[in-house]
This record gives structure tokens, sequence and C-alpha cells, in this order.
């Protein structure tokens, strides 16, 4: 796909995300390879509101090569990218449901979700609960990267998920399970859940490795 291509579709994917309520104000930002870097939204924008032309361009020592300045959390971005040579784009959201479960006490840090359906487990597979840092503290880039070797998906304490995939559709796709089965997650606290068993959990694995 050609840099202007990519471009829209950064901007149909961000204004989506945005009159979903996936994301409000200018919290969150998409990012995905292109040829000779990475675009990325820039800092302060709404989703809902991107412009092709203003996206911020970046090099593989984060360097801005053309654009507004980017996102304050593009080190998050350069260290999925880092980590997943394979992976083509990267989604970050402050959706309410996913960040609602990462403020929660007595989670399982090394897979936060349980495994509620099959979509969750090919699109997901396992969500590790990355440490609480401020945002822009470089401490938070380390951590991403020490999980980002092994997982595409991860839930930032206190903030939101991050999620790489293998397109930008796919990256979209992926975050948006996550959102939704954060809801159900949710919606079922108090409730008796009946989770797929670790047989059924394995046979999806199987079938649809995640990431």
């Amino acid at each position: 796909m050609n840099e202007s291509a990519l471009r829209e579709q950064i901007c149909e994917l961000g204004r989506s995300i945005f009159e979903r309520g996936l994301t409000h104000g200018s919290t969150g930002n998409i990012s995905a390879r292109c040829e000779g870097g990475w675009l990325l939204t820039p800092t302060g924008s709404s989703l809902g509101k991107l412009d092709p032309a203003r996206l911020s361009k970046l090099d593989w020592q984060g360097k801005l090569v053309s654009g507004e300045q980017p996102s304050k959390e593009n080190f998050l971005h350069l260290a999925m990218y880092q980590e997943r040579a394979r992976n083509q784009a990267v989604v970050h959201l402050h959706s309410t449901h996913s960040v609602a479960v990462s403020v929660l006490q007595d989670v399982d840090p090394a897979d936060v979700l349980p495994p509620l359906t099959a979509y969750y487990l090919m699109r997901i597979g396992s969500l590790p609960l990355v440490p609480y840092f401020a945002p822009g503290d470089m401490q938070l880039a380390q951590a991403v990267r020490g999980f980002a070797g092994k997982h595409h998906a991860m839930l930032l304490a206190n903030h939101g998920p991050v999620v790489a995939g293998t397109s930008l559709a796919a990256a979209a796709d992926a975050v948006e399970e996550l959102e939704a089965t954060a809801r159900l997650y949710l919606l079922l606290q108090g409730q008796r859940p009946r989770p797929l068993t670790p047989e059924q959990v394995a046979d999806i694995r199987r079938r649809y490795p995640a990431g």
C-alpha cells in the first residue's frame, strides 16, 4: 500500500474509533509502518479529526521526518515495532472498559482477562499487565519492550491497551475485541462465568495463533 492510501486509512480508522466512543477527547494514537519509516497520529490530536497531510512521519530512531509533532507516547509504538518486526501497525487507546479492568486489584498480571470467548483468544491470546509509569516516562517504553517480544497485546496499568497487528485492520480488530471482552468481563462481575476449558483454549491456540 502506498503512503498516501495508508494516511487515509489511519484517518478513517481514527474517525471510526472516535465516533463509536472507543476513545475521547485527544486520547489514543494510531501508527503504521510505511516506506522510509512509520506514520503516527500527532500530539494533542483528536482521532475523530485527523488530517492525512499532517500525520507525523518518523524514522527508526524516533526522529520526526515530516508532519506535526508526534504523540508523546511515540516511544510505545517504536518499542513495539523494534521488538515485533512482523507487525505493521499499532493502536493504543484509553477505551473505557479496558481502562476499568486495568485499575482492578487482584487481576492476574500475567494474563489479565480470562478466556471467555474463542475470538478473544484468536485476536489477543494472552494479555499481560504492564506496571504503571506516568505518561511520557521512558521507563514505560522499557517495560513495554520487555513484554513485546512475546505479546502483541498488553494492558498498561491505570492507562489502557496497546495492540500491534500484521496490518492496520488486524490491530484495530484486536483492540476492539479486547475492549468488548473487557466490557463482558465487567458485566459478569458477581456472576459465575464459564470460561473456555484448558483443552478448548489449547485447541483455539493451535488452530489460530494470535498476533
